[in-house]
């Protein structure tokens, strides 16, 4: 009996770890696909760039090779003051994506659970939602300043969350209106009520919806924090931009749009990576193969 226990015991091992293994290769796999996407993406983005610079009809005054850029940030004997202005704005602008990103897609998981548990708040709120979706946003921004306050926290969230609510908040609920029809009715079934339905299946089956609103939320969240800055705060990448190219201080101009589509990027790869792992191992990615 006891050589039977340990054997079971044996085989319970050799599972466990055939199961860690195939797991890490499904994670190595995952991160390589993630990473091979983004570094496609920085190529397609530079070769676009240098397609500019060599066919378009645009004077070289106005737009900016990548050695210019690359002089401007590393060569140039300023480069080492010009990096640090770079970075301290940077800093401005990502503080202030944060603070949108954070707000909008709060409120838009907040409003795909409210739409889940009720058609009723849907057909109430949508249209309120895609209004804000339609309106341009810098038709609304003196009036969102005027609320609440010129160059205010509360000004950056709002225009920021703006950009990120809406298509945040149509992801989020589509995938808890994806929810498994057998497993709802199970929570039925056993007497749980609408809000175990989203708590216990509709959220957890929503996860690759909610990673997908974080990714697009990204770019999102830096236009908004550039929108923002421009209109209200007067401070971080979005107004210096401005204030470089009233000037015609287009190096400048070119070297913080570098800075900030490269940070977009890499924020948008992290997320990628971190979507594939998470999803990965809870069995939920679709790029998952088998064996």
């Amino acid at each position: 009996m006891s050589n039977d226990t340990a054997t079971q015991a044996i085989a319970v091992i050799d599972l466990r770890k055939q199961v860690r293994a195939a797991n890490a290769k499904a994670v190595a796999r995952v991160v390589g696909k993630s990473m091979l996407v983004g570094f496609s993406t920085f190529v397609i983005v530079f070769a676009i760039w240098m397609g500019l610079v060599l066919f378009a009809d645009i004077s070289s005054y106005i737009l900016k090779s990548p050695l210019d850029v690359w002089e401007f940030l590393v060569t140039d004997e300023d480069s080492a003051t010009n990096r640090q202005t770079i970075a301290d704005l940077l800093a401005v602008t990502m503080r202030h994506a944060g603070t949108g990103f954070i707000a909008g897609l709060a409120v838009a998981i907040v409003g795909a659970i409210l739409f889940r548990i009720s058609r009723g708040i849907e057909s109430a709120l949508m249209p309120f939602a895609t209004l804000l979706r339609s309106v341009p946003l810098i038709a609304m921004a003196p009036i969102i300043i005027l609320i609440f306050g010129f160059g205010t926290d509360a000004s950056v969230a709002v225009i920021g969350g703006i950009v990120v609510l809406f298509p945040a908040l149509v992801t989020i609920a589509f995938g808890l209106k994806s929810a498994s029809p057998q497993m709802l009715d199970v929570i039925s079934v056993y007497g749980g009520n609408v809000f175990t339905a989203v708590r216990k299946v509709a959220l957890p089956g929503a996860l690759p919806s909610l990673f997908a609103a974080i990714r697009i939320s990204v770019p999102g969240a830096v236009t908004g924090a550039l929108l923002s800055e421009m209109l209200s705060t007067g401070d971080g990448i979005g107004s210096a931009t401005a204030t470089y190219a009233a000037s015609a201080r287009f190096t400048e101009v070119w070297a913080c749009i570098v800075v900030v589509t490269v940070i977009s990027l890499l924020i948008y790869t992290v997320v990628q990576i971190l979507e594939s792992i998470a999803l990965t191992r809870m069995g939920m990615n679709p790029d998952r193969k088998s064996g």
